[in-house]
């Protein structure tokens, strides 16, 4: 016998009109009526899934009767129209197979289930609709990233997860070790002879490719040990850093327009169906959302010209929770006005107060500021971080200087400026914040398949 997907079935629906197919799957809802049954039945590869029919005349009806959600079947039938959705296939059962069965108090019934449930259930949550639709996406994107990539001749890098260096300088990592507690702090004795954590980001490892690849990109997971409970906050997350040699700023804002418009394209392509179910589930405007972006152009405005905005919005009525200040950050309020409010678009930002950036960033003539800039999309705030990178030795060791960043550590970091060194620059994206702004799923926790978040190590 041989068996088909309902991806496969979708495809060749006008081919396989009349025909004979076998598929094998799982029962989501089974309404039984006195003469005719319905199985709503789903395999995972497709998102508009068959509807499996059949009645008494259907050999051992009444152990197909019996089936309960959740089990795993092979079903045999002929292809017919469905009278609801010509687009999605009926499969006439001829024969039902039970290949796994389920008990009665399978959690997964047919009805709607909060996603706070959901997450209790994390190893079952994949076979509800929402999660087929999130996770299909996350799919996509992820293969869109390295296409788009590796089509522009970029080398993919794989950079360390276990470091010695704490790039963003926060301290926010978590340490590996193998020493037993009464040894705890004796580095010297620990497995490599120095203090090491889960590294927060692979970008200056990545530095170092790009002063020889000319153009690398990495993406991969990273760890950050913020004890945090946001929405957008979690332990373990996917970043994709893209580093490119002889970069200025205003290249690097190109080059992040582009590459979103082209994610965001790929999956409306690709992903049409779970869209639109995402659409709906998340109270309509998803789907505009994403279309505007493509034909919009993202604004851009220095720092300095965004807390101007907000300041003479403030003053016009507007009421913001945390008050716009010159040399601050800007909360999510503000992120929202700016986007959603005033632009109605994505914004760039960028020429960021030198205090609150990182030790790496270009510093400017004015002495205030450094080529810093970060992407904000409606909807999801902050999307994208990056800047281009200082390479002056002088500047950049008096900057690890007043950050206590050691010169010695980082010898190799610094050499990169004597060198061969070039302007080069390059953005970080959170892929799970890059997937909240593409599905309308708001949490972290359900864009990722295993969160970890404080107190939650589960699975």
């Amino acid at each position: 016998m041989e068996f088909i997907t309902t991806r496969e079935l979708k495809e060749r629906l006008s081919e396989l009109q009349g025909q004979e197919v076998s598929l094998r799957g799982w029962i989501r809802n089974h309404r039984k009526q006195k003469d005719v049954c319905f199985i709503d039945f789903f395999d995972g590869t497709c998102f508009r899934n068959p509807q499996v029919v059949y009645d008494n005349s259907l050999p051992d009806a009444e152990a197909a009767r019996a089936l309960r959600v959740g089990s795993a079947i092979v079903v045999t039938g002929r292809v017919v129209p469905s009278y609801k959705d010509p687009e999605t296939p009926e499969i006439q059962a001829t024969a039902i197979t039970l290949e796994g069965d389920c008990p009665e108090d399978y959690p997964l019934q047919p009805k709607r289930h909060t996603v706070e449930f959901l997450r209790e259930i994390a190893y079952l949550r994949p076979r509800t609709r929402l999660f087929q639709a999130v996770f299909r996406v996350r799919s996509v994107a992820a293969m869109a990233i390295h296409t788009y990539f590796q089509d522009r001749g970029y080398v993919y890098v794989h950079t360390p997860l276990i470091t010695g260096n704490d790039a963003e300088g926060a301290g926010n990592t978590f340490t590996v070790t193998t020493l037993p507690p009464e040894k705890a702090g004796k580095y010297e004795e620990d497995f490599f002879g120095k203090q090491a954590s889960l590294a927060v980001t692979g970008q200056l490892e990545g530095e170092t490719f790009a002063m020889a690849f000319s153009r690398i990109y990495t993406f991969g997971p990273t760890f950050r040990a913020e004890n945090s409970n946001t929405k957008t906050h979690a332990a373990e997350f996917w970043m994709i850093e893209p580093e490119i040699a002889f970069c200025d700023l205003k290249e690097l804002m190109d080059l992040e327009e582009d590459f979103l418009k082209a994610i965001v394209k790929t999956v409306l392509e690709k992903c049409p169906d779970e869209l639109k179910f995402l659409d709906q589930y998340s109270g309509g405007g998803l789907l505009e959302k994403l279309q505007t972006l493509l034909t919009s152009t993202c604004a851009r405005v220095t720092h300095e010209e965004a807390i101007t905005i907000l300041r003479k919005a403030m003053e016009a009525g507007k009421e913001f929770k945390f008050e716009p200040k010159y040399g601050e950050d800007t909360a999510k309020e503000h992120e929202k006005y700016l986007t959603e409010e005033y632009f109605h678009s994505p914004v760039f930002v960028y020429d960021w107060p030198k205090d609150i950036k990182a030790f790496y960033m270009y510093q400017n003539d004015d002495g205030k500021t450094v080529a810093a800039v970060d992407l904000l999309v409606p909807g999801s705030g902050e999307l994208m971080g990056g800047s281009q990178r200082e390479t002056r030795c002088e500047l950049l060791e008096k900057r690890m200087d007043e950050l206590h960043i050691s010169k010695e550590d980082m010898y190799w970091y610094v050499n990169l400026r004597r060198f061969g060194g070039c302007t080069h620059s390059g953005f970080g994206m959170g892929f799970e914040r890059l997937l909240i702004y593409l599905t309308g799923v708001d949490n972290i926790r359900d864009v990722i398949p295993y969160a970890r978040t404080p107190m939650t190590c589960d699975f």
